[in-house]
């Protein structure tokens, strides 16, 4: 399982999104360009040293993460999904993408998605945050495919 970041703006929910795949052994891609400077010192504090223990890999576009060959479905968290993240088979190979804090993913990425999930919240709020929403996620996917860190 991956976790993809498209466009993140927000420093700190990005280093905590990173903190969290290394603790769970999950690989990310981080789709640029981000809202804030890469090596923000804000990002280094939010993922500490964990992020020496991280695989991840950097984008330079949506294109060219979108040109690339990929294993997996792309499985697009959206407030917009077409089915509760706790109703989805997950598979191992899934690639779980998050938007940014601000405008989620344009269209077209709702259209590439091969699965738009939603996690159910109370009708009177309007999303999770981006970090909270990728860890319940990620717990489930995780959780159904038997690949808790040992």
């Amino acid at each position: 399982m991956r976790l993809v970041l498209y466009q993140p703006d927000i420093p700190q929910n990005t280093g905590a999104m990173m903190r969290l795949a290394s603790c769970l052994g999950v690989a990310v891609d981080l789709i640029e360009p981000c809202g804030f400077v890469l090596d923000d010192r804000r990002l280094r504090r939010a993922g500490m040293d964990y992020l020496d223990h991280l695989e991840w890999r950097r984008w330079r576009s949506w294109e060219a993460y979108a040109a690339a060959s990929h294993a997996g479905r792309l499985v697009l968290l959206t407030t917009a999904g077409d089915s509760r993240h706790d109703a989805f088979a997950f598979a191992a190979d899934d690639r779980l993408m998050v938007g940014r804090e601000s405008a989620g993913v344009p269209e077209s990425i709702h259209r590439a998605a091969d699965d738009r999930l939603s996690i159910p919240i109370r009708p009177e709020t309007r999303s999770l945050n981006v970090a909270m929403a990728a860890a319940i996620a990620l717990a489930e996917g995780l959780r159904q495919c038997k690949r808790w860190p040992a």
